[in-house]
């Protein structure tokens, strides 16, 4: 086995051949073996006695898959995808890896299972995988492996990798709600900014591309700007002055809180038109701000985008 890699990588594998794991007969079905403890099956946890349940394989969703029970967890794919992660008791980075794609298989509560493979005590699986370095990251729909990864990636492209993976297996999930955005949105909505930001700014450090955590951060930063403002008094002071900043600014939070988005964009993009230097840059970020708050989806502000790229060049 090599060193793990220090570069994680997308991969694709050439055709793997699972017939040398195939038993050759109909053969008797293992004994269950004892699972590691993971987050998903406390030590001692029993292994069979459900309906459908296959040789050396939890009612949970987390398996141990070894030699010997390889092929109930291929049958076992047939019905339900099975990521695959390959780690030993050695790597560091498997340290970091295997405790996110337990904690996703259980936010998917069933729709996908992981298979934990120690390549220490499963050599012959290693190699039919041809696992060069680890953790590796692969996954087997219909009984068929697919495309993987290996290395550490960041929670969001983890996720990317998982949905990617239910598409090709046709099965078609709603997103896990992730109960640390509800917390957030809860301290949101209840006025507790503080908290509110603290809780955003932790999902986007541990998941820097997650939308809705954007968005809920640039919903904290726009109420603070707007806190203690006078709607009328805003708005009637930017119609008065068109050349002042700021008040176009506050006009257009006061907007996008009021349901006007699309003015909202119309007065900043007018805005930078008429600025330069610092002045226009600012303009620009706090129009991006708005974005964020309605989120790369919504029509109005892909409009908006190429209004705001006309207006800068």
């Amino acid at each position: 086995m090599s060193d793990p890699r220090t570069t994680p990588s997308i991969f694709t594998r050439g055709a793997v051949d699972l017939s040398t794991l195939r038993p050759s007969a109909p053969a008797k079905p293992a004994a269950p073996s004892t699972p590691a403890p993971t987050t998903g099956a406390p030590a001692g946890a029993p292994t069979g006695g459900l309906p459908g349940a296959v040789p050396g394989v939890t009612p949970d969703t987390i398996i141990e898959v070894t030699e010997a029970n390889f092929q109930s967890v291929l049958e076992r794919s047939l019905q339900t995808p099975i990521l695959l992660d390959f780690w030993a008791d050695w790597c560091e980075p498997c340290k970091q890896l295997s405790p996110v794609l337990e904690r996703l298989a259980g936010e998917y509560d069933g729709v996908w299972l992981l298979g934990k493979v120690d390549v220490d005590a499963n050599p012959r699986l290693a190699q039919v995988f041809r696992v060069q370095g680890i953790p590796m990251v692969t996954a087997v729909i219909g009984g068929q492996p697919v495309e993987g990864f290996t290395g550490v990636l960041p929670e969001s492209q983890i996720r990317q990798y998982i949905d990617a993976v239910l598409k090709a297996a046709g099965v078609s999930v709603a997103t896990p709600e992730d109960p640390r955005l509800d917390a957030a949105d809860d301290a949101l909505m209840t006025g507790d900014l503080d908290a509110a930001e603290a809780a955003y700014r932790k999902i986007l450090a541990e998941s820097p591309a997650d939308a809705a955590a954007e968005a809920g951060l640039a919903q904290v930063e726009l109420y603070r700007r707007i806190s203690g403002a006078d709607p009328a008094a805003v708005l009637a002071k930017a119609e008065a002055d068109p050349d002042d900043a700021e008040a176009q600014r506050l006009a257009a939070d006061i907007e996008v809180l009021s349901g006007q988005a699309e003015q909202a964009y119309a007065r900043l993009v007018r805005l930078v038109r008429r600025t330069s230097g610092e002045e226009r840059e600012a303009v620009r970020k706090h129009l991006l701000s708005l974005f964020s708050v309605a989120g790369p989806e919504d029509p109005a502000v892909a409009g908006a985008r190429r209004a705001l790229a006309s207006a800068l060049f």
